[in-house]
């Protein structure tokens, strides 16, 4: 007959429960160490020889000769060192709230889906694009004229009378310096009303040649105009612009993949705004 031993029993417990501590310790390691390896950051630099070439080639660019090989290592070494740099200051988080980063990676990725928009557009689009935007290739008219200028902050409006009748009477003028000069030549009404301002550019219109006009008030005071000469706008015939054209469409299309990808990409994030800002 078999005596019953708590002692026995005891000791049988305790190396079980040891053993299935061993076993789960065990385990514990095991998974720590996978977690370390996937996301324990990679101490290895790997230089690809197109970055290398990138280097040497804009080093060229610049210097205007073909590197040493003491500068070709010093290239190199300055890149491992960006390299190390950038990497220690994800580690610290340096990236976090920095408004250029963010504008700068924009900008890549931006990059990254026009050159999506690679293959140049057929002789077809070209033309229906330029024919749907043609007034993108219009010349504006242009003027060529000179003028006496009269400051605001000098009583401009009766001063420029006065020169009118001046002018009238064969006697000398005396007028205020303009800022851009007196004579102008071959602007356009785009950049006469940029310079003059008040939509100045209205002044000109069948206004007659190698006569004095005016006065006419503009953002800066008063002005007493002669016009020399007049070009009338006029669209450009495709053959002229066929290039730029091309460029315009294509950029068009790679604005539109950049927009595209935005569109369906907004819709996986949710936009929060205190709604009690106030600015």
């Amino acid at each position: 007959m078999e005596v019953f031993s708590y002692e026995a029993l005891i000791n049988k417990n305790y190396f079980e429960l040891k053993h299935k501590i061993i076993i789960f310790f065990t385990i514990g390691i095991f998974l720590y160490l996978i977690d370390i390896g996937l996301n324990s950051e990679s101490k290895d630099i790997y230089i690809s020889d197109q970055e290398i070439l990138s280097l040497v080639s804009a080093w060229k660019s610049q210097v205007g000769r073909e590197p040493t090989d003491d500068e070709i290592s010093r290239i190199i070494n300055n890149l491992v060192d960006e390299e190390i740099l950038y990497r220690e200051a994800l580690l610290l988080g340096l990236d976090n709230e920095d408004r250029i980063i963010k504008r700068r990676l924009a900008q890549k990725i931006s990059f990254l889906k026009q050159e999506s928009i690679s293959i140049s557009p057929s002789n077809t689009e070209i033309l229906n694009f330029y024919n749907k935007n043609k007034d993108k290739y219009f010349v504006n008219p242009s003027y060529s004229f000179t003028h006496y200028y009269f400051s605001s902050e000098n009583n401009s409006e009766d001063r420029s009378k006065v020169a009118m009748q001046q002018i009238k009477n064969n006697i000398e003028v005396n007028s205020d310096s303009f800022f851009l000069g007196k004579n102008f030549a071959a602007e356009d009404i785009l950049n006469i009303d940029s310079n003059f301002g008040n939509n100045f550019s209205s002044n000109f219109l069948d206004a007659p040649l190698n006569k004095w006009i005016g006065p006419y008030r503009s953002s800066f005071g008063h002005h007493i105009l002669f016009i020399t000469d007049f070009q009338p706008g006029f669209y450009l015939d495709i053959e002229d612009v066929l290039n730029q054209v091309e460029v315009d469409l294509l950029q068009i299309k790679r604005d539109k993949a950049v927009q595209d990808f935005l569109n369906k990409i907004r819709l996986e994030y949710e936009v929060i705004i205190n709604p009690n800002l106030k600015i």
